[in-house]
């Protein structure tokens, strides 16, 4: 049984990996639209421009996980 609700939430394709890394962009924009109304000036900019570098981090891992032929 466990190994069933394992495989829900295994990445299987490259198209499963982009949808994933789609999700985790948009909310890290999200993110940092908030927080650039709690931090206003450099602080809140500096914030927002750091929520994507850590989506481009992960997505790079992840993509890194499929062999490439």
């Amino acid at each position: 049984m466990l190994t069933r609700a394992r495989r829900l939430f295994t990445i299987k394709s490259k198209f499963e990996a982009y949808l994933v890394i789609y999700g985790l962009g948009t909310g890290a924009v999200e993110r940092g639209m908030h927080y650039l109304e709690q931090y206003p000036g450099w602080a809140g900019q500096m914030l927002f421009l750091l929520c994507p570098v850590a989506v481009f981090m992960a997505g790079a891992r992840i993509l890194d996980s499929f062999d490439v032929l």
